[in-house]
């Protein structure tokens, strides 16, 4: 047994904080993401915009990590990446994606399913230009999920371009930009007692205006 295992099983939190029932989570799950994100915002949420990004290869294998949540227009969830990374090829080669969010300060999570595309390059420059200039730099300088010779190989590269930008400017390149997710599924969680959870789903039928409520078991 790992040094871990024995503990593992004693490792339980009860939640209670809130409830959550279908009137008060509306009509519109994007409108109730607003609300229950700016709870987080005031609850003081390490990164409440930090979300787990899944996606699958040509294969079929599936693929988690965290990304930031940049953006929330028409209706859709916006992020950022190098589109040579390993997530921008998988979401090139199937837009099938699953965004989770965690507020455990407020026992609360939201996952959504959707399709992922770029946004258009204007708004991708906008974003870019407004980043720190080490992020900027960082952005072009890493050849994002490939093998790198060492730590000082990295360093040397961004040294290199920080003298390249001096010259030229920093600008985005075009191996990096932003992704939206449409969704047609979002479900919220509320942490209840006794592991009794509160699950609302909203459900966009292929071809309808509106979405689909419903109560799942927890």
């Amino acid at each position: 047994m790992s040094r871990i295992s024995g503990r593992l099983p004693q490792l339980r939190q009860d939640y209670h904080k809130d409830a959550l029932n279908e009137e008060q989570a509306g009509d519109d799950p994007v409108l109730f993401f607003e609300k229950w994100f700016t709870e987080a915002l005031s609850a003081n949420e390490a990164e409440p915009n930090a979300m787990t990004l899944s996606t699958v290869d040509r294969l079929g294998n599936p693929h988690s990590r965290i990304v930031l949540l940049k953006g929330l227009e028409e209706g859709c969830f916006i992020f950022f990446t190098n589109y040579q990374s390993n997530k921008g090829r998988q979401i090139e080669a199937d837009q099938r994606v699953a965004l989770n969010f965690f507020w455990p300060s407020l026992e609360r999570q939201v996952r959504v399913e959707g399709l992922a595309i770029k946004i258009d390059a204007a708004a991708s420059d906008a974003y870019f230009d407004q980043r720190p200039e080490e992020s900027r730099i960082g952005a072009i300088a890493s050849p994002q999920s490939r093998v790198i010779k060492s730590r000082q190989w990295l360093a040397s590269r961004v040294a290199t371009i920080k003298t390249e930008v001096k010259k030229t400017g920093i600008h985005r390149p075009d191996y990096w930009g932003g992704f939206a997710v449409t969704p047609h599924k979002i479900e919220f969680w509320q942490g209840r007692s006794n592991r009794l959870h509160d699950r609302i789903v909203f459900e966009k039928i292929s071809g309808a205006k509106d979405w689909r409520k419903y109560r799942i078991a927890p």
